[in-house]
């Protein structure tokens, strides 16, 4: 292998990745309500109260997640200062290792090329950017399978250090998304040796050195599972139910209603939707876009041969298919594939390299598809480039709620007139898909592919400006912390105004009807917080002397003021369809 143009092409991979991950890091767009701003939240309830062990939200426990991104991102308010910014770096940082990993990971199975070209596909596709706009921990967890998979080749062919560091990978992997950093890894390991026959052989177990690697694995993971069930009894309920307003403590919530509910379906509070599971497999030719139309080609190459690539692919293969299947029996959201990423990159970039036919046609398709979405582009500009746009994007969008509990619930909701506020990021994503066309005409379409998806998922993020006062607060919470001092109601779940909490540094606001999904279950635990309000507490509260503020969204506007009188809602802020209201003018 040429050390010169492996290098130049693991730095091109860095390029791209930071230009893509670490230039979405920076505001606008601003934290959005939702998941988003409640998990920079915890980080910095964490760091604030000292307690890096139970997680909080409004003060109570908040005890269904692994801590290890809550610790990453603390460690960067510690560093930094408590900035939106400050709390997107480490996913930023976690997405372009990962990128990186991938290609290293492909260049020593595939060679230089695939290598570029399996970084490549990871880095400037759709669904790893799309899927790291909200502070979940999946793409780490994804790092950290990447690097355990790797590990375990490695290790089969005699590299001790690498079964440790697998095992390293997976103890991490297990302090970000839990049980699954563990079950996934080694049940594709598992299908590998059988698949292959190596499990037969004595020496395959030698080399694995499967004792010492549990105990590292114990050794990063078990202190915080035991930490956390001693400070949040009852110890080992086994309780096969899960209902509301009981209360088993942290192991019965962590690992049974958790995990093993969540997959049976039968978990409470059901704050989750499920995808179809035909739409789940298919989507995946669009979060791989344009790359993915190449991994038909991937067929065409050798499984079973003892070459090093030849066994990469068989793993990458048993890797993505046992989670794929695991996800098709379960419920499933758009972006719980991400930890089979890596593998459908490793295959993409296999078979582009590979320079058969197949690929080819399936990247010069996925160039007729850029001519298309500009020609598709071009017209929508036609069709609103004199429209006015008043106000924020808001005005624009229909609603459609019951879909939000899906990842892209969201897009439901975009109408004709709502691309007038998106005029620039359209212009950006019409240049990107007039480049992307044009590698039709390209031998090897690489980098014509690799500007257009730079072009376009930075259009993409602008896009996401607009949106600002729609999916996030921000605008609201600068309101509130202007005004005069007053305690703050949330009119339903912490999650709907979540952004407010961190924009405004509010610690502690009342729950207007509240005491729903992710909050539900801590606040019946011994001495939680008393938060959460009834519409007979909410009007009593509103009539005293004392100054309240209270956010709520348009839809239930009506409703607050049939409690209070509409006389005594007194309009603050209004933005993105969500206002707040004082009780006093």
């Amino acid at each position: 292998m040429d050390e010169t143009v492996e290098r130049r092409y693991q730095l091109i991979v860095l390029v791209v990745a930071a230009i893509v991950f670490l230039g979405s890091v920076l505001s606008p767009p601003n934290l959005m309500d939702d998941v988003d701003a409640v998990q920079a939240q915890i980080a910095r309830n964490m760091l604030e109260s000292g307690d890096w062990v139970t997680a909080r939200l409004n003060g109570v426990p908040y005890l269904e997640k692994s801590p290890l991104i809550y610790w990453m991102m603390a460690s960067s308010y510690a560093v930094f200062g408590v900035h939106d910014w400050a709390a997107r770096l480490p996913l930023a940082i976690c997405s372009v290792l990962l990128c990186w990993v991938t290609a290293r990971f492909a260049a020593w199975a595939f060679g230089e090329l695939g290598g570029l070209l399996a970084g490549l596909t990871l880095a400037s596709s759709i669904g790893l950017w799309l899927f790291t706009r909200i502070q979940i921990p999946d793409a780490i967890l994804t790092l950290t399978i990447a690097i355990a998979m790797w590990g375990f080749l490695r290790a089969l062919e005699g590299e001790r250090k690498w079964a440790a560091i697998a095992a390293a990978s997976m103890g991490v992997g297990l302090l970000l998304k839990a049980l699954i950093a563990v079950v996934f890894p080694v049940a594709a390991m598992v299908i590998f040796l059988l698949v292959t026959g190596q499990w037969r052989s004595r020496e395959t177990w030698r080399r694995l050195h499967i004792s010492s690697g549990l105990a590292i694995l114990l050794a990063i993971a078990a202190p915080w599972h035991i930490l956390a069930t001693l400070r949040n009894p009852p110890y080992f309920d086994l309780t096969w139910r899960s209902v509301p307003g009981e209360y088993h403590g942290f192991f019965w919530f962590y690992f049974l209603n958790e995990h093993v509910f969540r997959f049976l379906n039968m978990r409470y509070p059901r704050d989750y939707n499920t995808v179809p599971r035909l739409w789940f497999w298919l989507l995946h030719f669009v979060w791989f876009f344009p790359w993915g139309g190449a991994l038909p080609g991937a067929a065409q190459l050798s499984y079973r041969g003892v070459d090093r690539a030849s066994r990469t692919r068989s793993l990458a293969l048993c890797w993505l298919g046992f989670i794929l299947v695991f996800f098709t029996f379960s419920t499933t959201q758009e972006y719980y594939s991400m930890p089979a990423y890596p593998a459908f990159a490793l295959l993409i970039g296999s078979a582009i390299a590979s320079g058969n036919a197949v690929p080819r046609f399936g990247l010069r398709m996925a160039a007729c598809t850029f001519g298309l979405a500009a020609l598709a582009i071009a017209f929508i500009l036609t069709q609103v480039w004199n429209l006015p746009a008043p106000g924020d994007i808001s005005q624009a969008l229909t609603q459609n709620p019951d879909a939000y509990t899906l990842s892209l619930g969201h897009m439901g909701d975009l109408t004709v007139k709502s691309f007038a506020y998106l005029k620039a990021p359209l212009l950006i994503a019409l240049v990107a898909s007039i480049t992307g066309a044009a590698a039709i005409f390209a031998f090897r379409p690489a980098l014509l592919f690799t500007i257009a998806m730079v072009l376009f998922l930075h259009a993409a993020r602008i896009a996401l400006i607009a949106f600002d006062p729609y999916l996030g607060s921000r605008e609201l919470a600068v309101a509130y912390r202007e005004a005069p001092p007053g305690e703050l109601i949330i009119d339903n779940q912490y999650y709907a105004f979540s952004s407010v909490f961190f924009y405004a540094a509010v610690d502690r606001a009342w729950l207007l009807n509240g005491r729903v999904t992710n909050l539900a279950y801590g606040s019946y635990s011994p001495g939680a917080p008393d938060v959460f309000l009834t519409d007979s507490g909410f009007t009593e509260l509103w009539r005293r002397q004392q100054r309240y503020y209270v956010l709520v969204e348009k839809p239930s506007v009506s409703r607050l003021a049939a409690l209070v009188g509409s006389g005594s809602l007194h309009l603050v802020k209004e933005s993105g369809g969500k206002f707040l209201f004082s009780n006093h003018g």
